[in-house]
């Protein structure tokens, strides 16, 4: 790993950045450039880039193609700021996303773009669904991660961001996600019992919100079953179901949507993240249109639709999906991922490592937030950009772009090996070797 020099140099920030930074704490360099897989600090230093801005990144930084859409539409003077005003951009893009995402599955949906966060879509979904029932109360998941923004604050589980709210985070009920009991005990089949009896405590929520693949909760997928039961719950109590795709969605998971596999027809979809293809802010819900009861204004914000986010995201629609190529190499490249991973949970075995996830959205579960920790240092200082999640960032969280290339993927992966097998020796010597 590079010294910090004067051009690496971490002060400016130390000095004028909130606290609140975390990132920037994980990987103490300064970056300026990108080029697909890989970062380049200030002294040119190279690191293959394992976790694609949280997700944001799906087809690697700056990309060329999109680029060079982006910049043509800036030549041409095209619209950047327009509140939610008709342009172009917004109609091409909406239209291209019809034509090549959704008709192709049979999903109708309308259009509705927030505010260009994920967290702006969920709090749109929230009251939505509020509206639409007459209903308060929401149900989510152990687990889960939806925002920090007060209202998806609400629906994200993690009592670390809940207690920096200052106010307690209302009109949510908790339920066990797919998994949570074990694998012998199938928490739908709760949930449907307490739906059912009247005296259960638990009055009828107006919407169930779901990652297919929990992210940020611990890489947790969950099963086709067990989704498709919670889909018929909503169906016979009359609850909508929103699923958050704003990580797990854009092609992460192998298909462009993480709930395909489980042929789930959501009634909100929230997406985010890399929906604009290049890390430029962009949001959107789609709703089925008997769900549109908005009135003009009713839900609003000044940057909705964020028209270069537009036209990157139709340049990314153009040149990732109008085939079936990406997915399977997704698919691909995400066995040949799990089954590295497995080998080196196999290789540590004393330390009872696992692996789990899907497509390029995997997780090494370390057991512990120490070993992660040790890991994702040591994996650092030799060149790999890798973060943890889970409730004790347990998990080392494996998202490289899905356009990655092989030689690229085999030097992390590499990279990888030898930290884990670095930071286990470590964990194995008496404490006074350690300090």
């Amino acid at each position: 790993m590079p010294q910090e020099s004067s051009y690496n140099s971490l002060s400016a920030f130390e000095k004028l950045e909130s606290n609140v930074r975390s990132y920037s704490r994980s990987f103490p360099v300064v970056f300026r450039k990108a080029a697909g897989a890989t970062l380049e600090d200030e002294n040119g230093f190279e690191f293959i880039d394992f976790l694609s801005g949280a997700g944001a990144l799906n087809y690697g930084h700056n990309d060329p193609d999109l680029l060079n859409d982006v910049t043509e539409y800036l030549k041409s003077n095209g619209i950047i700021h327009a509140l939610d005003m008709a342009t172009s951009a917004k109609r091409e893009f909406m239209e291209y996303f019809d034509e090549t995402i959704l008709r192709p599955r049979g999903l109708t949906y309308k259009f509705q773009f927030p505010g260009p966060t994920g967290a702006n879509a969920v709090e749109a979904a929230l009251k939505l669904a509020r509206k639409i029932t007459g209903r308060h109360s929401i149900i989510s998941f152990t687990n889960g991660f939806h925002g920090v923004s007060l209202g998806a604050l609400s629906v994200t589980g993690n009592r670390y961001y809940r207690d920096a709210a200052g106010v307690p985070p209302a009109g949510v009920v908790f339920m066990p996600y797919d998994g949570y009991w074990g694998a012998d005990n199938n928490s739908s089949d709760y949930l449907a019992r307490v739906l059912a009896d009247a005296s259960s405590g638990l009055d009828l929520p107006a919407a169930i919100i779901l990652e297919t693949v929990q992210g940020e909760g611990g890489i947790n997928p969950a099963s086709k079953g067990w989704l498709q039961s919670l889909e018929q719950l909503c169906r016979q109590n009359a609850i909508l179901l929103i699923v958050d795709d704003i990580q797990a969605g854009c092609g992460r998971t192998g298909n462009f949507f993480s709930f395909e596999f489980a042929d789930l027809s959501p009634d909100i979809v929230v997406l985010s993240k890399s929906l604009s293809g290049c890390g430029l802010p962009l949001s959107l819900l789609l709703l089925k249109p008997d769900l549109d009861v908005w009135r003009p204004g009713e839900h609003n914000g000044t940057f909705r639709g964020n028209n270069l986010a537009l036209v990157a995201g139709t340049a990314a629609l153009r040149k990732y999906w109008t085939n079936k190529n990406l997915s399977a190499e997704v698919t691909k490249t995400g066995y040949i991922l799990s089954e590295h991973l497995r080998q080196v949970a196999q290789n540590n075995r004393n330390y009872n490592l696992s692996v789990r996830g899907r497509g390029m959205m995997l997780g090494l579960d370390c057991g512990t937030g120490k070993l992660a920790g040790k890991i994702v240092r040591k994996a650092f200082q030799d060149g790999l950009v890798v973060e943890r999640c889970g409730s004790e960032d347990q998990v080392i969280k494996i998202l490289p772009p899905l356009t990655i290339d092989g030689e690229t993927l085999q030097r992390g992966l590499d990279i990888l090996d030898k930290s884990v097998h670095e930071a286990c020796e470590r964990m194995d010597l008496p404490a006074h070797f350690l300090l």
